[in-house]
């Protein structure tokens, strides 16, 4: 199988909101973002699906794969292979990428979230640099909108932490800050993790996970402002990609954002609407950018100096 096609069967079986959407996007910049995401996605199940104790070896053989990629040294796999061409092709900076392996070593680690100062540093390693890799492969040129594009993807990464909070429970994991938990009357309850989610619970977890939707919200609106800087196709694109993902947030809102109402997800009828929406929008709003996959090297971003505040935030 060509490798641009088997990096975008990985984002046809792991996310139909990304297939849909990067189907969207001009021929070039799709077959670069689907590998992006590919290796993303490559980095995630090492770690996610590596037997128990060995998720920190499966971490270093990532950082030593990145080294490689970033090297000179022959790749077969072709996934890392079809990622070195498009890091080199679109300048995209290694601090990015070992950003991302960061986030996925606090998960490792079994890091707490004491502050909302912790998750916002986890959303962006895991989430905002995609964001800010992004920038690269759709050729942004407007040095001001790249710290939307992060937002974006923090609030993409808030969105899916408020959907999946059952289902991290039971991978012995909470994402969400204590600060938050403690001011809606469950204070400490990542002690209590490894077994049942506690029924008393629900409610206050319900609440917390209310407020992190507003946040997403805010980080929503500053995504949105960046969208004028990309090309009309990648604009619609990642329109898209929002609205399905900001509609699954409120899907998690109508179920009262209780962690036990079952996972929430966007049917297809209604992913068609969002991209009629967004095609909307494009057509008699968008000011087409200067993006292209030819555009200048964007210089690189730093978390939290070039990302925070988020204005209302």
């Amino acid at each position: 199988m060509d490798p641009i096609e088997q990096c975008a069967e990985i984002i046809r079986h792991h996310s139909k909101s990304f297939s849909l959407a990067s189907r969207l996007l001009p021929a070039e910049v799709r077959r670069r973002a689907v590998v992006v995401y590919a290796w993303c996605r490559r980095a995630d199940d090492a770690v996610d699906l590596a037997p128990a104790g060995k998720q920190a070896a499966a971490l270093q053989r990532l950082r030593r794969e990145l080294d490689d990629v970033y090297g000179e040294r022959p790749l077969d796999d072709p996934v890392l292979s079809s990622f070195r061409q498009v890091v080199r092709a679109c300048g995209i900076h290694r601090a990015y990428a070992e950003d991302l392996l960061a986030g996925m070593e606090m998960d490792v680690a079994g890091t707490r979230y004491e502050t909302m100062d912790q998750f916002l540093l986890y959303c962006h390693r895991v989430a905002g640099v995609v964001g800010l890799m992004m920038c690269h492969v759709m050729g942004l040129s407007d040095e001001g909108a790249v710290r939307h594009a992060a937002h974006l993807g923090m609030a993409m990464q808030m969105t899916n932490i408020c959907r999946d909070v059952l289902e991290d429970w039971q991978r012995d994991r909470l994402y969400i800050p204590e600060e938050l938990l403690a001011a809606r009357g469950c204070p400490r309850l990542a002690d209590r993790l490894g077994g049942a989610f506690p029924d008393e619970a629900r409610g206050p977890v319900a609440a917390a996970t209310g407020d992190l939707l507003d946040e997403a919200d805010r980080y929503y609106a500053s995504g949105d402002r960046g969208l004028h800087a990309l090309s009309p196709r990648c604009a619609l694109s990642i329109h898209t990609a929002r609205m399905v993902y900001s509609a699954i947030g409120e899907r998690v809102r109508r179920a009262g954002c209780d962690p036990l109402a079952g996972r929430a997800f966007v049917p297809l009828k209604r992913k068609l609407v969002l991209v009629a929406g967004a095609l909307g929008r494009t057509l008699s709003g968008h000011r087409a950018g200067v993006a292209g996959v030819n555009a200048a090297p964007l210089n690189r971003v730093s978390f939290p100096e070039d990302i925070m505040p988020v204005e209302g935030a």
